[in-house]
């Protein structure tokens, strides 16, 4: 029910496109751009090429101004032509079923394709974005890409632990606490310089596995 109402809530908020054909991909795109592409087949058999075009850091605009025109957060293309736009996080209607997109402050958390069925299939990155780069890294050396992003997860965990600890043993000094339960001390106390190499160690293995699409809840909201 709640995922029902979640999905018509992200489709009103689907504006019409304007007609523009889907820009080519550049090097400096790669801190700011994604896309995925993403091939169906219409119902008399004709084959169908979809794009979706995700600026995760565009500036989000009111209904008024997005119905007005400007650069979306995310944008669908069918047959490199601009049908779709919407805010983040979007749900696009596509043939035979959807395509959800969501992003978090390290990237991309989902985009995948969801047929009426509730079938999911992943849309294919484009080569020479992160994500791109990212799946051909995992292609071409499958044991230095799993190195890698056991590397990020281990990473997370140890950030995310430390995090709860000292964020508990501050809280265990406020006054009413320390006197019904005591004060706990941390086992681990990091220095300011710590934190802030801790924090951008995690930042760096949430944006890795933002490029694998990879999100969970709790384990990358320190970095989202």
């Amino acid at each position: 029910m709640a995922t029902n109402l979640k999905r018509r809530w992200q489709l009103g908020k689907v504006r019409p496109g304007d007609g523009s054909q889907l820009p080519d991909y550049r090097l400096w795109h790669l801190f700011s751009r994604s896309v995925f592409f993403l091939e169906l087949v219409d119902k008399g058999g004709r084959p169908l090429a979809y794009a979706v075009d995700v600026r995760p850091w565009a500036d989000p605009k009111s209904r008024r101004e997005h119905e007005a025109g400007g650069k979306s957060p995310a944008a669908l293309y069918r047959d490199g032509v601009q049908v779709a736009r919407s805010n983040l996080p979007a749900t696009f209607p596509v043939e035979g079923g959807v395509v959800e997109v969501a992003a978090s402050m390290a990237g991309l958390k989902r985009l995948r394709f969801v047929d009426d069925g509730g079938g999911e299939l992943p849309l294919r990155p484009h080569p020479r974005s992160h994500e791109g780069r990212r799946a051909r890294l995992a292609r071409t050396r499958p044991r230095l890409s799993a190195g890698i992003g056991m590397a990020s997860l281990v990473t997370l965990l140890v950030a995310l632990t430390l995090m709860l600890v000292q964020l508990v043993a501050t809280l265990s000094e406020v006054p009413p606490v320390a006197e019904n339960l005591g004060v706990l001390t941390s086992p681990v106390t990091l220095p300011v310089w710590g934190n802030v190499v801790l924090g951008l160690l995690a930042a760096f293995a949430g944006t890795e596995r933002a490029t694998r699409l990879r999100h969970h809840w709790l384990l990358d909201s320190a970095v989202s």
